[in-house]
């Protein structure tokens, strides 16, 4: 065979072997349209990030609108969902601002994106990411928002893995770009360490009151930061993702259980005795939990039987009770309306 022919053949190949793989994206991306049989009820709609009480998620059901954000009535979480036109990795919400992470799958770094939009869901700023998406808040008064990507690994279980976390100023779009940057005391003295990672923020509601987990020499600490004077305090051990109840009281976090291994039980700590107690949920929560009220906690578990998606469970924040499904197929939650700020 002539080598101009054999040229003829090799580029003949390349275009039907790219020609197959287009078309099973295609077909696969066909397959993820298809509304789940027996699967929640999802709608396109409006959705505002004010007016009435509603929670709002990230869809997680197959169809048109996975990875929508979208929103039920708080009174009625299995209702008809409305989706929005915005997609999201990850979402939070509060006083009308809201952050949403980005990531396509398969894409570059420099195309995952933080999203700030107001309450009509209209993009104020946009800012690039480090990695991949994996917490996002935003403070009561809608001030602040900070999110957590991963910059190496892909899951806080992982053997090894780097995190970026950074605070923005809605107001004058002043960025923190890297919490590693802000002074650490620990014990009362200046600590320093190249291992230093920090992830999962929760806002208090003076507007420069944070916390925060803090990862360093294979142990994990809860931190109280200050974003006007750029530090942050050791409060307590293994604590993980922590979440401010709405009277700034207690602290709910994920704690893990069992040494080198991914197992975490979600757990409630009181701020002024720092004394803990477990949820009456017994699996596994590898998320940052959300107050839904003073009394209750919500979180996502991976859907039984599809570890692609995570349904919305909730418990009582005081340890009693037993665990409950909030809405299926869902992740990122944020309750939406005057009644709840949202930390």
């Amino acid at each position: 065979m002539t080598l101009p022919r054999r040229l003829l053949v090799l580029t003949a190949a390349v275009v039907l072997l790219g020609a197959l793989a287009a078309a099973l994206v295609l077909r696969a991306a066909a397959r993820d349209d298809r509304p789940q049989q027996g699967g929640p009820a999802v709608a396109a709609g409006g959705l505002t990030l004010g007016g009435p009480d509603r929670l709002a998620f990230v869809n997680a059901a197959q169809g048109p609108h996975r990875g929508a954000l979208a929103s039920v009535p708080a009174g009625a979480p299995q209702a008809e969902r409305t989706a929005s036109e915005l997609s999201c990795r990850r979402f939070h919400s509060a006083a009308g601002t809201g952050v949403c992470l980005r990531s396509a799958p398969g894409a570059l770094a420099q195309d995952n994106q933080a999203l700030i939009v107001d309450a009509e869901l209209r993009t104020l700023r946009s800012f690039p990411l480090a990695g991949t998406p994996s917490r996002a808040r935003v403070s009561p008064s809608g001030r602040f928002a900070a999110w957590t990507v991963f910059v190496s690994g892909e899951s806080y279980g992982a053997a090894f893995f780097s995190t970026r976390t950074a605070i923005l100023d809605t107001r004058d779009w002043r960025l923190e770009a890297n919490l590693e940057e802000f002074t650490v005391l620990m014990d009362g003295r200046e600590y320093r360490a190249a291992d230093v990672n920090f992830w999962g923020v929760t806002f208090a509601k003076d507007d420069d009151t944070f916390y925060a987990t803090l990862s360093t020499a294979n142990q994990t600490h809860l931190v109280k930061g200050s974003i006007s004077r750029r530090t942050v305090t050791t409060l307590a051990q293994n604590v993980e993702c922590p979440s401010l109840s709405p009277d700034e009281t207690r602290i709910a976090y994920k704690k893990r259980v069992r040494a080198g291994a991914s197992l975490w039980r979600e757990h409630v700590m009181d701020l002024a005795t720092l004394r803990e107690h477990p949820l009456a949920e017994k699996r596994s929560v590898d998320d940052q939990a959300l107050w839904l009220d003073d009394k209750t906690l919500a979180y996502a578990l991976p859907t039984e039987g599809a570890p692609d998606s995570t349904d919305l469970w909730t418990a009582p924040a005081d340890g009693s009770g037993a665990p409950r499904l909030l809405t299926p197929s869902a992740s990122s939650p944020a309750r939406l309306g005057p009644s709840m700020s949202g930390s």
